[in-house]
């Protein structure tokens, strides 16, 4: 058994030392060293933290045993000195040193020139500091960001924006790449907040600190206090300290400021007081790199570096980038070195050195392996001081995220984070990677912030221009109507829509200058339309007036809260009916007349053959029973009968005939007072549906959108329409009719009818309200005015004041109420009844049939005991008996004799047959 084991130690040994034998061979022929470049500007706050991470970052690959193993990683770098020009020829000088990828450059606009030249040479530039948008994979496949777009960072500040409900920004940029791709980013991200760049502050680069403050002071002048601050770091705090000096980082203002101001603030020497005092109550996004052993140790590591170099510390989180740039080229080249490539370059025909050049083109080659050394770095993935380290497909790092930071005097604080995964959040990204987007109840929240001037209220966001220009209101100028608003100079405008607008803008919390613009000649109506298009195009500042909310508006303008009510409706002439002899035949048509009269006689006769043969109030001679029979039906009218009934049968009737009579009545009653008291439409156009139906002309205000509604949403001709100005308009036209060039009925706002039937008795609103409109100030698109003033109306209407003003204004009673219900009775006809009357004629046919089948009974019993008498007369024969009981059975007049005979006597005959048929049954026995 031993010997076994030792037999299978010794073929493992020697399969390991096969193994062995071709690992060497291939370490062999692999390259001693590889150079990778390297771009950025030394003395600045980024490249400082930059170069010594790395440096380090090539010192850790180089000795790790597991990357790169038998290639020493080679690093060669360029000063860009933070110049365009300089940094590109430093670029091309990179180039000629063969190196298989570029660690940079730093700089934006020094990455768009580079990367046209990499594109050519297939050489991997990995940037760890150009944030720049529009540095895209599409454009430049061999550009890779190791860092974080600002695209990203500009959907955060977005988010920031949003969270706190301004709509209007000012961005403050340095006018480079990076400033304009930026902005740029800025402006699409806040257009998905309905929210927009209202001013661009643009600041020249290399600008002395004059001009910064001649930039901000234009800001300053501008509406909006939200301040976003996208310059580069050199130019970042003289920005601070111009606005410092404006009174611009006082109560009231919002300064977000991007990564850059993070990366200065996290260098140890720009944490004095006097940079401090300057950024106080600032907002600052920085780039998310969640903790780790990791970091904390190459921060503990790469300050004690900088120590024994004398350096300024100062690593920021560009640093962590650059360090894990350098970690992603050495995998990359490891791995395409272990899948047998060779680092080779050939000399690009192109490229050549014209006769008298020293350019030295000819130095630029082409790497040869670079396709595949690019689908190396794409398929990186480790996790590296900044997190996971993994591109998508746009040459972007997977998960951005951003720290957000607020400056007090303190220094800085967290107040939350934002990634694109959940928005913004008080939890930690990596935390909310675990979980469902939105899961969590920490996302789109933000910790309290302390804004300039140690205030801890949400500054409002926005002032008036400061400009010296008043709010320009356009209020129209009609002809009639002015109970609304009127003047034809802005010193004389009234109304009741103008004191509702100066009632709202005096519970501001902030004072608004405004100066009325009427608009209009004062003889025909202005177009709305064209008032509203005023305020979109900046002509006006707001619309104040009697404008409608509608669906076209709101594309043009922002509109406040509804303060009135004002559907459409219609008002058609009426006229008073005068009584006539007449007038009691009018509550019922001639067929409810004829027909009710019959079911009188009907019921009344009913109840005769019912109460004939038990009741003596209904017997006597025949014409005193047909009296009878009318005036008993004709008294149930008015319930005065005298005439008891004794039979079930005609109380069951007489009960139900009673109910229908007092309906009958009761209608007839009501009907009769209507008609007599009610006017009557002139036109008979009793409400919408029957006024579109008809061809008859419509009446509207000219300017409103009653036209465009009419013809688009109910399809009335425009020949139809007959356009109005003012109230006389409005009566003639009413008085003439369709058949004298005027309307049969005018469609308006409910305001305009009131205003109108306040003047005008004789015509009527007809129908119901048929649309739901409300009337409302307009402002420019995403105004944060219009909110205010909403605002503003909802406390006017919660405290009174709004019903008070519309009571002064339109409390005018000059006619009698306008209530509609008085407006065209109609005659009852035979529908509103038949139901009841056929259930009254079934209860009086079940009644007969009911009272025949017992007569018929009864006359059979009566028959037979009269039979039975005649049986025992003495002498008489059979068939005579036969004969004379044919008879008497097909006499007409025996039944009738039968029926007229009363209840008694029938009883008495029946009582009398018994004891005889007792005696002969006796004797037979």
């Amino acid at each position: 058994m031993m010997g076994g084991v030792a037999q299978l130690v010794v073929v493992a040994a020697l399969l390991a030392t096969a193994a062995a034998a071709p690992t060497a061979a291939a370490a062999g022929a692999l390259p001693s060293e590889v150079a990778v470049g390297a771009l950025f500007t030394y003395d600045s706050t980024i490249g400082r933290a930059a170069q010594l991470a790395i440096e380090l970052a090539v010192d850790d690959v180089n000795a790790d045993d597991k990357v790169l193993a038998w290639t020493k990683l080679n690093l060669v770098s360029m000063d860009t000195n933070c110049s365009g020009f300089l940094g590109t020829i430093k670029a091309l000088e990179l180039m000629e040193k063969n190196v298989v990828a570029v660690i940079g450059p730093q700089s934006s606009g020094i990455g768009h020139a580079i990367s046209q030249v990499v594109n050519e040479l297939h050489v991997p530039l990995l940037s760890f500091a150009a944030t720049d948008p529009t540095l895209s994979a599409s454009e430049y496949p061999y550009f890779l960001r190791t860092t974080t777009s600002d695209y990203f960072q500009m959907n955060a500040v977005a988010s920031i924006v949003d969270y706190y409900q301004w709509k209007r920004v000012t961005a403050v940029y340095i006018d480079d790449e990076y400033g304009r791709g930026g902005v740029s980013a800025l402006g699409d991200a806040l257009a998905l907040k309905r929210a927009q760049v209202s001013y661009k502050a643009t600041i020249p680069p290399n600008s002395n600190t004059d001009v910064i403050r001649d930039v901000l002071f234009k800001a300053n002048m501008m509406e909006s206090r939200v301040m976003v601050v996208h310059v580069n770091p050199d130019t970042g705090l003289r920005v601070f300290s111009a606005a410092k000096k404006l009174q611009m980082m006082a109560s009231g203002y919002v300064w977000i400021v991007t990564d850059w101001l993070a990366a200065v603030l996290d260098s140890s020497a720009s944490r004095n007081p006097k940079y401090m005092s300057n950024i106080q109550g600032v907002i600052v996004l920085r780039q998310h790199t969640p903790d780790s052993d990791a970091k904390n140790k190459f921060i503990s590591r790469w300050n004690n570096v900088a120590r024994n170099r004398s350096m300024t510390p100062g690593l920021n989180s560009y640093g962590f980038y650059a360090y894990d740039s350098v970690w992603a080229v050495a995998r990359s080249v490891d791995q395409f070195l272990n899948a047998g490539n060779q680092i080779n370059f050939s000399t690009d025909p192109r490229l050549h050195d014209p006769n008298g050049t020293t350019l030295r083109l000819s130095t630029l080659k082409i790497f040869d392996g670079g396709d595949q050394m690019l689908q190396q770095l794409l398929l990186t993935n480790f996790t590296g001081l900044t997190g996971a380290v993994k591109f998508d497909s746009g040459g972007n790092l997977l998960h951005p995220a951003y720290d957000i930071l607020n400056v007090g005097r303190s220094g800085t604080h967290l107040i939350g984070y934002w990634s694109n995964y959940s928005g913004l959040s008080v939890a930690a990204p990596e935390i909310l990677y675990q979980m469902s987007p939105n899961a969590s109840t920490s996302t789109h929240q933000l910790n309290s912030v302390v804004w300039p001037g140690d205030s801890t209220d949400i500054p409002r966001g926005w002032v008036f221009p400061n400009d010296g220009q008043p709010l320009r209101v356009g209020v129209p100028v009609k002809p009639s109507f002015k109970a609304l608003v009127s003047g034809s100079t802005p010193d004389s405008v009234r109304g009741y829509c103008i004191d509702v607008f100066k009632s709202a803008i005096k519970l501001l919390p902030y004072p608004v200058p405004y100066q009325f613009i009427p608009i209009g000649d004062g003889t025909k109506n202005p177009s709305y339309v064209s008032i509203v298009g005023m305020v979109a195009s900046n002509t006006l500042d707001a619309a104040v007036g009697d404008f409608a909310i509608v669906r076209n508006g709101t594309r043009l303008a922002e509109y406040t809260q509804p303060y009135i009510d004002s559907g459409l409706v219609i008002v058609a002439p009426v006229k008073h009916i005068t009584s006539s002899a007449w007038a009691f035949l009018k509550p019922f048509t001639w067929e409810m007349w004829f027909i009710t009269g019959a079911l009188f006689i009907l019921v009344g006769i009913v109840v005769w053959l019912l109460e004939h043969r038990s009741n003596p109030e209904f017997r006597g001679p025949p014409c005193n029973q047909v009296i009878t029979i009318f005036w008993f039906s004709f008294s149930t009218m008015f319930f005065s009968h005298q005439e008891n009934t004794r039979t079930a049968l005609g109380r069951f009737v007489l009960i139900i005939w009673m109910f229908v009579v007092l309906i009958i009545t009761s209608s007839y009653t009501a009907s009769l007072t209507s008609i007599l008291t009610v006017q009557q439409l002139a036109t008979g156009i009793t409400g919408l549906d029957s006024l579109i139906s008809s061809s008859l002309p419509i009446g509207y205000q000219t300017g409103k959108f009653t036209k465009k509604y009419l013809m688009l949403n109910l399809n009335v001709p425009e020949s139809r329409l007959v356009q109005l100005n003012t109230i006389e308009e409005y009566a003639d036209a009413l008085n003439r009719g369709p058949k004298n060039g005027g309307v049969a009925a005018i469609i308006d706002e409910k305001p305009y009818i009131d205003i109108f039937l306040s003047h005008y008795c004789n015509f009527k609103i007809v129908g119901q309200q048929f649309t739901r409109e409300g009337w409302g100030f307009a402002f420019q698109k995403d105004s944060p005015l219009a909110a205010d003033m909403s605002t503003a109306i909802l406390q006017l209407s919660e405290s009174g004041q709004l019903q008070s003003i519309h009571d002064e204004w339109f409390t005018q009673p000059s006619c009698a109420t306008n209530d509609e219900s008085n407006v065209g009775a109609t005659r009852l006809g035979l529908g509103s009844f038949w139901g009841l009357f056929l259930i009254c004629a079934l209860i009086c046919l079940f009644a007969v049939v009911v009272f025949f089948i017992r007569v018929c009974w009864q006359y059979k019993q009566y028959s037979n005991s009269e039979d039975a008498d005649e049986s025992n007369e003495a002498g008489a024969d059979g068939a005579g008996k036969r004969q004379r009981k044919l008879s008497r059975l097909g006499s007409f007049q025996e039944i009738l004799k039968f029926f007229d005979m009363k209840e008694e006597e029938v009883m008495k005959s029946s009582m009398k047959r018994r004891p005889g048929e007792k005696d002969n049954h006796a004797a037979g026995f």
